[in-house]
């Protein structure tokens, strides 16, 4: 399904995940992250936020565990960061497809 997102028409699934990575970029990353609630990104945000979109791209398999082990962000950082659902709303604004640990 479509869905228009910082004045851009984006593909997305019923869950609202972009279905083609290639579409996004940095003002779609802001605008889904006020969506979710998280306000501004900062240097810490988007620096998971790449960090996540190079995993996805190698195939990896993303978890909070992998994350917290990263050396990106610790676990407290990524759950502070991204309130309620931290690996869930991360993807989402990364433009990445729901890890498949996510409920």
């Amino acid at each position: 399904m479509k869905k228009t997102i910082a004045g851009t028409e984006i593909d997305v699934n019923e869950e609202g995940y972009l279905t083609d990575a290639s579409q996004w970029n940095e003002a779609i990353a802001a605008a889904i992250a006020s969506e979710e609630g998280i306000g501004a990104l900062t240097d810490a945000h988007m620096k998971v936020v790449r960090y996540l979109r190079e995993q996805q791209a190698k195939g990896a398999a993303l978890t909070i565990r992998s994350m917290g082990k990263s050396g990106v962000v610790t676990t407290k950082e990524l759950y502070d960061l991204f309130p309620g659902g931290p690996l869930k709303k991360s993807s989402k604004i990364a433009g990445i497809p729901k890890p498949v640990g996510c409920i």
